[in-house]
């Protein structure tokens, strides 16, 4: 079975690495990718030693592999060192029907650490066979994104070291624009403490600053139609449309940030809800993001929330079936959810 490691968990994954030293295989994948490449260096560090060469380093990437490669770097004798780390980056270990694929890993010498690294877009299917097999050899490990508390306290320490504050409510307000992976927070983090003169971060240097993802804006976007602003819900769509995400892609997220709303909705037909029920309910968003939803929701009917769903959903069907440019049929769903408001 997989083990998910977020923040809390990855001191004692490098601990368990430290203590027993390292298994003879990894499978190791997940959204949170700084997690994930900060375990590899330590994992680097444990087999081959600090300052290490690459002579008993191989690294294979792509989603073709070649077998006869694999077996010779696994059975490859350490030179000038005590074992050797073979990397498997980005295999199409789902579409895998080689037996001999496994039947390499089933005998790594006891000098070999073999580590697989899955592509974020293309994690381990545990349905398969061939992936069941490898969870029962493997050291299993899914790098995931840190809760709420522990980024938000990861955020001010990050933005300490840098000279600099930020309160709890404005880190959760950079989670919710630039969104809740520590690869993407570190480069707006470095950003923001170059930017500001003063001492403490603030929300409109976040606003000022920071990049929006594509889901802060459709979030602003349902918003603004919520709030009948349908000037500012146009505005937002252009600003979308030239992030040059697929159409089909924001219609997605539109449709996503739709079925948040219903859900506040549901919880709360006032719109005064639990906040950290919601949270949880619509996957560990900041507090934020459900402070909003619920006020939105206020402003909103079930059943236009409910028509609004559906209008995004067939939507997407329209794109993915239909010969008409995806940019029309989105500015057209725009129409259709601004008469629905």
């Amino acid at each position: 079975m997989a083990k998910k490691v977020s923040g809390a968990d990855y001191g004692a994954a490098v601990s368990k690495l430290k203590i027993h030293g390292p298994e003879r295989l990894y499978l190791i994948w997940g959204e949170e990718d700084y997690l994930r490449e900060r375990f590899l260096d330590e994992l680097r560090a444990a087999v081959l030693g600090a300052g290490a060469d690459d002579f008993n380093y191989k690294r294979l990437e792509g989603r073709a592999l070649d077998l006869r490669r694999l077996s010779e770097a696994v059975n490859a004798v350490p030179f000038l060192g005590d074992r050797c780390l073979v990397e498997v980056r980005d295999f199409d270990l789902n579409g895998c029907k080689d037996e001999s694929f496994l039947e390499t890993l089933e005998e790594i010498p006891e000098t070999t650490t073999v580590c697989l690294v899955q592509d974020v877009e293309n994690p381990p299917d545990g349905r398969l066979g061939l992936v069941k097999k490898l969870k029962l050899k493997a050291e299993t490990l899914e790098f995931t994104a840190q809760g709420q508390d522990q980024l938000a306290k990861w955020i001010g320490q990050r933005f300490a070291r840098l000279g600099k504050k930020i309160s709890r409510a404005d880190a959760e307000y950079l989670m919710f624009t630039s969104g809740t992976l520590m690869s993407q927070l570190i480069p707006e983090i470095e950003k923001l403490s170059n930017y500001v003169n003063s001492d403490t971060i603030t929300r409109a240097d976040i606003d000022a600053v920071a990049i929006r993802l594509p889901e802060a804006r459709a979030f602003e976007l349902t918003a603004a139609l919520s709030a009948r602003d349908f000037d500012k819900a146009a505005g937002i769509l252009s600003d979308l449309l030239l992030t040059k995400e697929p159409p089909v892609k924001l219609v997605f997220i539109i449709g996503m940030q739709y079925r948040q709303l219903y859900a506040a909705k549901l919880l709360s037909p006032e719109g005064r809800g639990d906040v950290d029920e919601l949270c949880k309910l619509i996957g560990n968003r900041p507090r934020f993001a459900a402070e909003r939803l619920f006020q939105s929701a206020r402003r909103m009917e079930l059943r236009d929330i409910r028509t609004a769903v559906e209008l995004c959903v067939d939507c997407e069907y329209r794109m993915k079936s239909a010969s008409s440019s995806d940019e029309a049929l989105l500015r057209e769903l725009l129409a259709h959810l601004a008469l629905g408001a």
